[in-house]
């Protein structure tokens, strides 16, 4: 039972999916004698606790209750009051939490002060599965930096293209929707100016069922090479646009860019490109709190190079392209021996319509 009420917690969580961030993803239950009272979830960044939300459709129901949280209750004003008083305040005689909150600021002393008023607590319950569920969270609440993820679409050997660069379309109906669903979860979607040229994506979200959250747009263009006719500067978010950019970049290319109403971020060189570790630390410091790298094997090879990559996800079609030409999912320069080669943990393989998606994190121990 304790077990089935969490689930529903997390369910509740999900429908916040790509609105909490920087913050995380909670959802809340409350049972009295077998019964749920009440439930709620953390809906928006700013908007009012999952815990206090269902305290409040409780009511006085809430009294020598069970509360079911995903989260451990925070126990500082943010810009919101300590969800732990109301719940102190509410009655509530127990409280399970999935996972003891990581954020500096709370650390365990949520669980502290229910303790210290006399309400019982449990942790760990449906541990794994709430984690995976806030990793983005997690990762930037404990490092300070974006989670990372690599998302591309490529044929079962390894190609993103024919040699001739059509790549319209690798995969599925059904894995091209799960995309617009999966980027509506990131604070930010990062491409490089090659493939802005070569495909001009709108890299927004579409044909998805609820009020789509379009993420910042990042562009890496360590020469200003991004045509003035692009989408990403002509249309309604050119506002939620960053190109990201050196010293190397032609003045007037830079104002043309500023006048359409993109941001035009310089930062430091690094052989001659854009230096992707600056602009992630930039990103942090803003609150983007993760990055989906969709776009060019150029970039992605930069940002494995630097270690940068958190996750992969690989969508992967039954189909065989070959042609020793045709691009693959990571350029760059690559390795001398299987010694250095990136090695990935927690493999996770699902079924989009005809096609796979493989997930894995990067092991970043080495």
């Amino acid at each position: 039972m304790h077990e089935m009420w969490m689930k529903r917690a997390m369910s509740l969580a999900e429908k916040a999916w790509g609105a909490t961030n920087p913050n995380p993803l909670v959802g809340a239950v409350i049972v009295k004698d077998g019964m749920l009272v009440g439930e709620g979830f953390h809906s928006a960044y700013g908007q009012a606790h999952a815990e206090v939300m269902a305290l409040q459709e409780a009511g006085d129901r809430a009294k020598n209750a069970t509360m079911y949280v995903t989260l451990e209750p925070c126990n500082h004003q943010g810009k919101t009051p300590p969800c732990t008083e109301a719940i102190i305040k509410a009655g509530i005689k127990k409280v399970f939490a999935s996972f003891l909150d990581p954020n500096p600021q709370v650390a365990g002393t949520g669980f502290h002060k229910l303790q210290q008023a006399g309400i019982e607590t449990h942790e760990g319950l449906l541990y794994q599965e709430a984690t995976e569920m806030n990793e983005i969270f997690i990762h930037y609440i404990t490092t300070g930096m974006p989670f990372v993820v690599h998302k591309t679409a490529m044929s079962l050997d390894g190609k993103t293209a024919s040699n001739s660069g059509h790549s319209q379309w690798i995969t599925g109906k059904e894995a091209r929707q799960h995309v617009h669903w999966m980027r509506q979860r990131f604070a930010s979607i990062m491409v490089g100016v090659g493939t802005v040229i070569k495909d001009d994506p709108s890299l927004n979200v579409r044909g998805t069922q609820v009020q789509p959250i379009h993420p910042l747009r990042i562009i890496i263009d360590s020469k200003g090479r991004i045509p003035i006719s692009s989408k990403v500067l002509n249309d309604s978010l050119t506002g939620k646009t960053i190109i990201a950019t050196t010293e190397g970049i032609n003045k007037e290319t830079e104002n043309v860019i500023k006048n359409k109403g993109a941001e035009v971020l310089k930062v430091s060189s690094d052989h001659g490109k854009v230096s992707l570790k600056e602009v992630i630390m930039e990103l942090g410091k803003r609150d983007i709190d993760s990055v989906l790298l969709e776009g060019g094997g150029v970039v992605a090879a930069s940002a494995f190079e630097s270690n940068l990559v958190d996750k992969v996800m690989y969508y992967i079609a039954p189909k065989i392209i070959g042609g020793s030409n045709a691009p693959g999912v990571i350029m760059g320069k690559g390795i001398l021996t299987m010694v250095d080669a990136t090695l990935l943990t927690d493999m996770k393989f699902s079924h989009i319509g005809n096609d796979v998606l493989v997930n894995a994190l990067v092991n970043k121990a080495r």
